[in-house]
């Protein structure tokens, strides 16, 4: 299927696509990307602004639900299709973050909430935006992540995205500190803050009404 039907598909009904095996624990690497930017580009931001401003103009509880549960339901590799190669500082390139951290936490719940807990001492301004229940255990950080992707949909979009900068920032910063000094963990923890600072950039443009 090509990225033209699976967004056509996808505008019509998230559901239906099988559900691809999840990529391993390097979640924050480069995907394989799109042989043809500039189509995959058009569909990326088609579908993003369906989802996302589309939602936002249904009171359908089950749309939002499934818009937290994309990546559950369909798996990365489907959205990596759609989003990977957009630029950082768009709607669908921030939905593709949101994501990939979305999944981490949820595939990693108590390797998440040590590491918040361990940044967050680091960075207490951070903590506050990010606003994590206290103390951050595994079952607060992911209600924490899914409670930003519910907010795309019925809350204040740039909020969000600043809450979900802080959350990167915090968990990197952790990630950073734990004993674990490796060169891996110190790029994995650098790709983090990465994210984190395109997500604050988001939120600024989508405060501005810039965001596209």
């Amino acid at each position: 299927m090509s990225a033209t039907q699976v967004a056509d598909s996808l505008a019509m009904d998230v559901s239906g696509f099988r559900r691809p095996a999840l990529p391993g624990d390097r979640l924050f690497d480069a995907l394989p990307g799109d042989p043809d930017p500039a189509l995959r580009a058009e569909n990326a931001a088609r579908i993003a602004q369906l989802l996302v401003r589309g939602a936002r103009t249904s009171s359908d509880e089950a749309v939002v639900d499934r818009l937290v549960r994309l990546a559950d339901e369909h798996g990365l590799d489907l959205l990596a299709e759609l989003w990977q190669g957009a630029p950082a500082e768009t709607l669908a390139g921030a939905l593709w973050r949101l994501y990939l951290l979305r999944t981490w936490v949820h595939r990693n719940p108590r390797r998440a909430a040590l590491e918040f807990d361990t940044g967050r001492r680091h960075a207490p301004v951070d903590e506050v935006v990010a606003g994590v229940v206290d103390p951050p255990g595994p079952d607060e950080v992911c209600e924490m992540v899914d409670t930003l992707l519910r907010g795309l949909a019925v809350g204040d979009l740039s909020v969000m995205l600043e809450r979900a900068a802080a959350f990167a920032r915090v968990v990197a910063i952790g990630r950073a500190f734990l004993p674990d000094d490796s060169s891996e963990t110190t790029r994995s923890a650098g790709r983090l803050i990465s994210t984190a600072e395109q997500l604050e950039s988001a939120g600024r443009l989508e405060r501005s009404g810039d965001l596209t």
